[in-house]
């Protein structure tokens, strides 16, 4: 009886050891007044066209002892984009482009996370006009700072092609490049 107890109490110290040597993950939700999605598409090969999505949201999980543990999760409202044009963003929400009616949302779920010299490379599901790809997002950052409550930040730079996602009507020819580049700037706030 003894030995069992003794085996028992072993057991459950062990499980105590290893639950509290396991390495905490912070759990943080995206400030949208800190945060910005912007892009850029040249237009008829002469200029650049800019513009943003003004509602955007996230969470995060981060590891900062092992990245692979870390995932995030990333949502902008179609409705919400905005190239200062209101008859432009009318046309971008119709079926000629984004088709905002039938796909509301542009989301990026995470995959896998790999530490990376200043930040980390995200690989991840973008769904956006009903079509999801699998890209990977180069995140730069992840410095925290106490302003609010515990919060991190990241910037990233990165390129989609229309194409992928069917956004664009083919009859609009080469008056839109090919590329979109999307420029991220966000922070996160620690939940408490």
């Amino acid at each position: 009886m003894n030995a069992t107890r003794t085996l028992f109490a072993a057991a459950v110290g062990l499980a105590s050891l290893a639950a509290s040597a396991a390495p905490a993950a912070d759990n943080y939700t995206v400030d949208p007044l800190h945060t910005s999605v912007s892009f850029k598409v040249e237009h008829m090969g002469i200029s650049m066209v800019h513009g943003r999505f003004n509602n955007v949201s996230g969470k995060f999980t981060i590891d900062t002892d092992d990245a692979a543990n870390s995932t995030f999760s990333f949502t902008a409202k179609v409705e919400s984009i905005d190239t200062n044009q209101k008859k432009r963003d009318d046309h971008l929400k119709s079926p000629d482009f984004f088709d905002a009616k039938q796909f509301p949302l542009i989301t990026f779920e995470s995959k896998s996370v790999k530490a990376v010299d200043g930040g980390v490379e995200v690989t991840g599901d973008l769904t956006m006009h009903g079509v999801t790809k699998s890209i990977m997002i180069p995140l730069k950052g992840g410095k925290t700072v106490n302003f609010g409550g515990r919060r991190i930040g990241y910037t990233a730079d990165f390129t989609v092609k229309r194409a992928d996602f069917g956004v664009g009507n083919p009859k609009f020819g080469n008056m839109l490049g090919a590329d979109v580049y999307v420029s991220i700037g966000m922070e996160a706030v620690a939940k408490k």
